[in-house]
């Protein structure tokens, strides 16, 4: 369907009243922020190994000299063939983020349950740079909540961003990003954790979207969403000048 068309008198009033929301919703993610940023802290007591290019590693060694981490929970199980669409498609957006993001004291990792050479070899098909890990043989993910076995997948309910649900609904392994704090005694603490479709601010592609005539133009979430070696290519609409 086209939108009503109307006089670009009416228009800049309809925008001014839409602005007026925007703005408001400006000032809500300001002040969720801040609450955010006052949330209580958890002590990670708990000694988790990954193993990393570079051989196994702690939690307080992925911070990698800073005092601030990053952790996306990316999808691809140990019997995955490949990395999950969705988490691909807010991994393409993170590459170009990472000086900016380790020049202000955070570093970013993705953790995933599959060994090490899958990691690699699908980190190298995408093209990506950004530091991606493997909690293998770990309780890192059961632990976060976003990796489940089958006997947890046997019981009534599964625990996911922080509500029992049916395992029906739940994969073996789902998406988040957990930020942790490092400080000079180098004590890691857990600060916050984010599910499902918590972290899709950090998808600037879903943004942009949001700004066009169409939008997302989605049935479901993110139903367009492909790897981005997986789209067919678009033929372009005839021009109408020559």
């Amino acid at each position: 369907m086209q939108n009503e068309v109307v006089s670009r008198e009416q228009w800049i009033e309809a925008r001014r009243a839409l602005l007026l929301k925007e703005k408001e919703a400006t000032k809500l993610r300001d002040s969720i922020n801040a609450e955010r940023l006052a949330l209580p802290w958890v002590k990670v007591d708990k000694d988790y190994v990954f193993d990393t290019p570079e051989g196994k590693k702690s939690l307080a060694d992925l911070f990698d000299g800073r005092s601030q981490l990053l952790i996306y929970h990316f999808m691809l199980g140990p019997d995955w063939d490949a990395g999950c669409p969705g988490c691909s498609f807010l991994s393409d957006h993170v590459d170009g983020a990472l000086p900016h993001l380790n020049h202000h004291d955070v570093t970013w990792v993705a953790v995933s349950r599959a060994p090490l050479d899958k990691i690699a070899a699908y980190k190298s098909r995408m093209g990506w740079k950004f530091p991606w890990v493997s909690s293998f043989g770990s309780d890192f993910n059961f632990d976060y909540h976003v990796s489940f076995s089958p006997e947890d997948l046997a019981k009534d309910k599964v625990f996911y961003n922080f509500t029992p649900m049916q395992p029906a609904d739940a994969n073996d392994e789902l998406p988040g990003l957990s930020a942790f704090y490092r400080n000079d005694k180098g004590e890691v603490f857990h600060t916050y954790s984010s599910y499902a479709r918590g972290p899709e601010e950090l998808i600037g592609t879903l943004m942009i979207l949001d700004r066009a005539p169409k939008g997302r133009n989605e049935d479901s979430t993110m139903n367009f969403v492909r790897r981005h070696d997986e789209y067919e290519e678009v033929p372009k609409a005839p021009s109408c000048c020559h």
